[in-house]
């Protein structure tokens, strides 16, 4: 049984109540996973073109302020 099979069926015993404070934990826990890919993207350079692109467009007119 992998890791996975055995969080799914500890998970299914789980009372409503704590699946609900489960389910904020990993929304939380996602949220920061997404929080660090962004920022080792970000220090890559991964969005330099992006932002770049989001310059010239505003420069030229193509973009406005939200």
């Amino acid at each position: 049984m992998t890791t996975l099979e055995k969080l799914e069926a500890e998970v299914t015993k789980l009372p409503a109540h704590e699946i609900a404070k489960f389910r904020a934990w990993l929304e939380e826990y996602e949220a920061t996973l997404w929080d660090r890919q962004i920022e080792r993207d970000s220090t890559a350079g991964k969005f330099d073109d992006l932002i770049a692109e989001a310059k010239a467009d505003r420069k030229s007119g193509k973009a406005r302020e939200l």
